[in-house]
């Protein structure tokens, strides 16, 4: 697992990113979708979506009192999705790109 301190290399364009990984020699089609907005009272919502394509969604909301804890969070999952290959077989590819 990279280090804290490494970047991610995807990054949130209008607080949003959609990712997906597929491989279809193995049967692999999984989606990752990361939103952040602001909530009514002021705290910043880093919502996670993820499951097969084509299938049911699990999703997951978090709510972070500052931008810098939501940053934190953020990375976390974006250093995760990184590591997708090594872990699942396939890299996640931003939607679009």
């Amino acid at each position: 697992m990279p280090s804290p301190s490494t970047p991610a290399p995807y990054t949130l364009n209008d607080g949003r990113l959609e990712l997906l990984a597929v491989d279809h020699a193995r049967n692999i089609a999984r989606r990752y979708a990361l939103e952040v907005s602001e909530d009514l009272f002021g705290f910043h919502v880093v919502e996670t979506a993820w499951g097969r394509v084509g299938g049911w969604t699990t999703a997951k909301r978090v709510s972070c009192p500052t931008l810098a804890e939501a940053d934190r969070l953020i990375s976390h999952h974006l250093r995760r999705r990184a590591s997708a290959e090594r872990r699942i077989g396939a890299a996640y590819r931003p939607v679009g790109a």
